[in-house]
């Protein structure tokens, strides 16, 4: 595990990504951009990190498929997917991450970092405005998640499950068949691609060296 993008500003968190639905959409997200927008604090220029681990905006800062998304009806949901595949490591661990104590949250971002407490303590803020923000599949999986490139993504609609039940014959127990499809684009890297199955095979298979 790396350190979790933090930002010293958490509380600005929420009023950035109103402003996100509401401004055009730049050519590349950078401090002086967030100075155009009203951020205009030495600080603010942290939040661009948070962007970055949300899918909002690439490596490089340029706004992703996902900023575009962001700003339709469903920007909660859309949120929540990007959440969950930035903190993907965070989820293998807790599926419901949004929804546990500080506590939890602190000893997993610690026992991933170097970082110091003051820092940690900022992780867990982020974290916590970023997810105050969205909506998230209260089941804790998702079943099919398309990658754009680099962090975006977007969840597929209407995600199919094909799930079948063997006859149950004379046998005491019924046999089910659950089919998962994922699908990845050529362009997702190589580290989220693994992050993606080692998360699949921590839930699907209780295989914690994965």
């Amino acid at each position: 595990m790396g350190d979790f993008t933090y930002t010293t500003v958490p509380g600005k968190i929420k009023p950035l990504l109103e402003k996100l639905r509401q401004v055009g959409i730049p050519a590349k997200a950078s401090p002086q951009w967030l100075k155009t927008i009203g951020f205009t604090s030495s600080n603010d220029s942290t939040l661009i990190g948070v962007l970055k681990t949300a899918g909002l905006i690439d490596s490089s800062g340029v706004p992703s498929s996902v900023w575009t998304a962001y700003r339709g009806t469903h920007h909660k949901k859309v949120l929540g997917e990007a959440i969950r595949v930035g903190y993907a490591e965070l989820f293998a661990v807790y599926p419901d991450a949004w929804q546990r104590p500080s506590s939890d949250l602190e000893h997993v971002f610690s026992t991933s970092s170097t970082a110091g407490k003051q820092v940690i303590t900022k992780t867990v803020a982020t974290f916590k405005a970023l997810s105050e923000c969205a909506e998230f599949d209260p089941s804790g999986e998702q079943a099919l998640t398309t990658l754009h490139s680099g962090p975006l993504h977007s969840p597929v609609a209407n995600a199919p499950s094909n799930i079948s039940q063997a006859p149950m014959g004379n046998g005491p127990n019924p046999s089910v068949h659950i089919d998962i499809q994922i699908h990845i684009s050529p362009e997702a890297s190589t580290d989220q691609i693994d992050q993606i199955f080692m998360s699949m095979a921590k839930h699907l298979y209780g295989n914690k060296g994965a």
